[in-house]
């Protein structure tokens, strides 16, 4: 008889939901309440994990979910761990669940203002770079260069930077995330939760019918943005900044791929020119100088 069992995890975040097929979405709120716990007090804005929560009939969340306006989930979830904590409820972790369009764009004034306060909240901010449940807009989150139905010839701006924006409001803890590295996103939930204050997480998801791919390579794509470091794995723990995971290696350009292996995957990409391509790998080394920069403090 063998003495090897198979070690069966028990869901969090129940299969069978409405997301679309590829959606890194269920997955990566599977990780986020398993390390959290069953304490957990999800607020979630209007977006795709609106639709995928689903309603009363059929919720596959295993912990508490409260839908709130676009602009309004940062102030929400400050009013609730205020509620909770004047209860004597010490343990309970309220977590802000949101897309990129309500962190950066119509929720950007109650998230600053929560994080200025240093508000005893989690954000996690899912970013699939455009406002995907409501028809692929671009938000300022969406890079430059992409296709969106409001940017059909390509979007003129650069990404909003907004980890770095977080950064800048001294809050204990911000971080970065990829769903291809499943242990670097848990980990950084898991430190998360031992500190007080306001943390934020700014995790990348890359969206199939946005984007424009198939949907068997969302990890793949996942992957090629932290390899091509267009997606920096990183930390800042009271403005101590550190790479984690393979971002680590990636310091020196030449271990970097080219962001084209990251872009031809991606349809929405696809009417980039040369020059174009070019622009934002430079716009990439840039970035990496600054980060080599942060490194040596």
């Amino acid at each position: 008889m063998s003495l090897i069992t198979q070690v069966k995890r028990i869901p969090k975040f129940y299969r069978g939901n409405a997301a679309c097929p590829g959606c890194p979405i269920p997955r990566e709120l599977d990780i986020l309440i398993e390390e959290l716990g069953e304490k957990t007090v999800l607020v979630v804005p209007a977006s795709c994990s609106t639709v995928i929560l689903g309603d009363t009939s059929g919720m596959p969340s295993t912990v508490p979910v409260v839908h709130s306006a676009f602009a309004a989930s940062a102030a929400i979830a400050s009013g609730i761990v205020r509620a909770l904590r004047m209860r004597g409820d010490k343990d309970a972790i309220v977590t802000v669940w949101a897309g990129d369009g309500a962190t950066g764009d119509i929720g950007f004034a109650t998230l600053s203002g929560a994080a200025e306060r240093n508000e005893d909240i989690l954000y996690v901010c899912y970013d699939n770079e455009a406002y995907m449940n409501t028809g692929i807009q671009r938000s300022s989150l969406t890079p430059k260069g992409a296709w969106t139905t409001t940017t059909p010839e390509g979007k003129r701006e650069f990404k909003k930077p907004l980890p770095f924006i977080m950064a800048e409001h001294k809050i204990p803890y911000v971080a970065t995330a990829s769903i291809a590295y499943p242990f670097d996103y848990q980990a950084k939930v898991r430190k998360a939760k031992q500190i007080h204050g306001f943390r934020y997480i700014h995790l990348l998801s890359p969206c199939p019918p946005g984007w424009r791919f198939d949907s068997s390579l969302t990890i793949e794509i996942a992957k090629l943005a932290v390899e091509t470091g267009v997606w920096p794995l990183f930390e800042i723990e009271n403005g101590e900044f550190r790479l984690t995971s393979v971002s680590k290696t990636l310091l020196d350009k030449k271990n970097r791929k080219p962001v084209i292996e990251y872009l031809k995957l991606q349809g929405r990409f696809s009417k980039l020119t040369e020059e174009q391509t070019k622009e934002i790998q430079e716009s990439i080394d840039e970035m990496w100088e600054q980060i080599k920069e942060m490194v040596k403090k």
